[in-house]
């Protein structure tokens, strides 16, 4: 019988431990990141053109209200993902375009592409910036839509939060510009809408806005696209 109990007692104590291993693994493992509904896909309203929205943060903070403020006049949709640099977008666009028809592509790449990485050198340089831009602008045209390019936001002065430095946006925007009056692309000037109140409106150290912020970017957004939307169909 005590033999019996001492089995029983190392069982339990084993059991326990495991248990709590267990729940110490479990508790140390980091919990799943939900997906950002900002990126889920959409379904289609018929008879509404279809628009395509391409930028990294600043334009996934704008895609919902943009979305809200175009509701019954068009399908807004966006790339499923943070376009980053212009590289990227070169590495991406045709996987993003897909095999739909757009109407519209309001798109943008500039601040990923201005940021400084460890040696020093910007992340896409002038030169590869504007010959990224010719690129994706080519094959942008090729969809037959209505094409938006947005000029890049500002960029507060001094110190960051994440730590990381940028080059010039009046370089980069003024590169942009050029391509585009050369290509007929139409040009949404968000950043000459921004810096009256970019001060008010983007968060403390951050390149990145709070609601106000993006509503107020959505407005200049959806009118931009508004007037380039075709006739229903």
């Amino acid at each position: 019988m005590n033999v019996l109990r001492s089995l029983f007692a190392i069982a339990v104590l084993v059991s326990g431990t495991s248990t709590s291993a267990l729940a110490q693994k479990a508790a140390a493992k980091p919990a799943k990141r939900a997906p950002n509904p900002v990126l889920a896909p959409i379904e289609d309203v018929a008879g509404l053109p279809r628009v395509l929205l391409i930028g990294d943060s600043i334009s996934m903070g704008y895609t919902i209200p943009t979305r809200r403020l175009l509701e019954g006049k068009a399908n807004v949709h966006r790339i499923p993902a943070n376009g980053g640099p212009t590289k990227s977008g070169t590495a991406n666009i045709e996987k993003w375009l897909g095999t739909g028809k757009w109407d519209v592509i309001h798109f943008n790449w500039g601040i990923h592409d201005l940021r400084h990485m460890d040696d020093g050198k910007r992340q896409v340089e002038p030169a590869d910036y504007e010959k990224n831009l010719r690129t994706l602008v080519a094959r942008l045209k090729q969809t037959g839509a209505t094409l938006i390019f947005a000029t890049t936001t500002p960029i507060p002065a001094g110190e960051l939060n994440p730590n990381r430095t940028f080059g010039d946006v009046g370089e980069y925007n003024a590169i942009a510009r050029k391509v585009m009056e050369e290509n007929g692309v139409q040009i949404d000037d968000l950043n000459g809408w921004m810096t009256p109140r970019f001060e008010e409106l983007h968060n403390p150290k951050d390149l990145h806005y709070g609601p106000a912020g993006y509503e107020f970017l959505a407005q200049k957004v959806a009118e931009e696209i508004g007037k380039a939307l075709p006739a229903k169909r």
